[in-house]
């Protein structure tokens, strides 16, 4: 009778995760043309619950590309494109095991539909990743994380059209290529799942480009998934010992009451925040997919070879965890969505703090797929106070961590292959969400506000050295 594990295994992956358009900056250098990122405005006077990226139409973009005067904080990011060398030796000290960023596809290809890729955008990620590996970290390289070229969406209709399968999968094929002899981890899509929250960021479809939006986005996923496992095949017949992830958003909703309308709402909507996994890693569309199209109407259509394709599956599975939420019968029939649970904490942005949906979800995933599971994302947004003496204080950070990281450690004791873990931002980056830097998740401060003023100064937070110590003892201690 084997026993039950005690603590994390002696392999397990301490690291830390990025996305190339909130740190890198120098959105007009190197060849690189505009991505959808690089359109994400900072609006300061709205309420902090409502700072969020939603949907956009084609007179935005002309708007936003043209204008001289607004405030979109990922052109500049943390200007990691010129500082990576410095900031990578922090990681170092932190004592990173693994390094999870991604490649802003614009680099790689300005427009998306070229044939050619710019060399000077892959000599960057060639130095990059070169740099990584000399600082004892393993990469994970995300290939599309919001950083589509913004000349797929005005030029055609971002993944709702077909002809960007290709485009996506030649961008795949050069970055295998390239890089495959030093990077063994990729995941192909961030957070595939999102397609209420965030997807344009994601999926790149204007709305009054198409005649129905909701339908729209999943018909572009569709696209996205058929060029996910297409990507998929090249990279296993490279026999370069690739290793192949499909990431998810996985914070799950809990049931609004104990009515069984409302569980079984809360199962359906589960299920389709599922989909993408249950498609990428079991290589089939689940029947109560089609059925949920069939109930709202929605045409999705398929390619001849499509169902083929789709049998190209990935080697793990993958999720970001930030909250949870509560479903019922209403809010699923309306439009399947999910609101706060206001039973939770949470921090001013109204994100809730819950620890132990980390293990659910763990077990959640891992009884689903049985097969091995990273936490590619994890952390919490908020303001940190840089003291005259030149300290940041955060023992709401180290609260928020060692909270998590017990629900892992029993989660692994449940039986569940968790092989590593990304603490999301060890460095401030500006905010996916909200474009701001003051939404800080970082162990290290960065000294910029969110009109990028400041001295860009690096500074260790207190959690710095909690977080060092963690991975020193292997989580033995928190």
């Amino acid at each position: 009778m084997s026993r039950v594990p005690e603590g994390f295994p002696k392999d397990f992956l301490w690291g830390g995760a990025f996305a190339a358009n909130q740190m890198e900056g120098a959105y007009d250098v190197g060849g690189k043309g505009l991505c959808i990122a690089d359109i994400n405005e900072f609006v300061d006077d709205i309420p902090l619950e409502k700072k969020y990226n939603g949907e956009v139409t084609t007179q935005y973009i002309k708007d936003a590309v043209a204008s001289k005067d607004r405030v979109f904080p990922k052109r500049w990011g943390i200007d990691f494109y010129h500082t990576y060398k410095e900031d990578l030796k922090l990681l170092k000290e932190l004592g990173l095991k693994t390094y999870r960023t991604s490649i802003n596809w614009a680099r790689i290809f300005p427009h998306g539909d070229e044939t050619e890729p710019n060399e000077e955008g892959l000599k960057f990620y060639d130095d990059l990743i070169n740099e990584i590996i000399a600082n004892g970290m393993e990469p994970m390289i995300t290939i599309s994380h919001y950083e589509m070229p913004l000349y797929l969406t005005t030029h055609y209709k971002g993944w709702y059209s077909r002809e960007v399968i290709d485009f996506f999968y030649r961008y795949c094929k050069v970055l295998f290529d390239r890089f495959g002899d030093r990077v063994k981890m990729w995941i192909i899509v961030n957070q595939i799942n999102l397609i209420a929250v965030e997807s344009f960021n994601h999926l790149g479809v204007a709305e009054d480009l198409v005649e129905n939006i909701a339908e729209a986005k999943y018909q572009a996923v569709h696209n996205e998934m058929v060029a996910c496992a297409k990507a998929t095949a090249y990279a296993h017949s490279l026999d370069k010992g690739i290793r192949i992830g499909m990431m998810l958003c996985g914070g799950p909703a809990y049931p609004a009451t104990c009515k069984p309308e409302d569980v079984l709402a809360c199962m359906r909507h589960n299920q389709m925040e599922y989909f993408c996994a249950d498609v990428l890693l079991r290589g089939r569309y689940p029947g109560y997919a089609f059925r949920f199209f069939e109930e709202r109407g929605y045409n999705i259509v398929f390619g001849e070879e499509d169902e083929e394709i789709l049998k190209n599956t990935a080697d793990f599975m993958s999720f970001s965890y930030y909250y949870t939420r509560v479903c019922d019968k209403e809010s699923y029939e309306k439009d399947n969505s999910a609101y706060r649970n206001k039973e939770l904490p949470a921090n001013p942005w109204g994100w809730t703090i819950d620890p132990t949906g980390l293990r659910y979800m763990l077990n959640v995933f891992y009884d689903r797929y049985q097969c091995p599971i990273y936490i590619t994302e994890n952390g919490v947004g908020y303001f940190d106070k840089l003291e005259a003496d030149g300290t940041i204080h955060d023992p709401y950070r180290v609260e928020y961590f060692k909270a998590h990281i017990e629900q892992m450690k029993e989660a692994i004791r449940d039986g569940v292959d968790l092989r590593g873990y990304y603490a999301w931002g060890p460095i401030d980056i500006i905010s996916c969400s909200s474009s701001e830097m003051s939404k800080r998740y970082g162990f290290v401060y960065v000294d910029q506000d969110d009109y990028g003023k400041g001295s860009g100064r690096r500074i260790k937070k207190d959690s710095f050295a909690w977080y060092q110590h963690v991975i020193e003892t292997n989580g033995a201690e928190l």
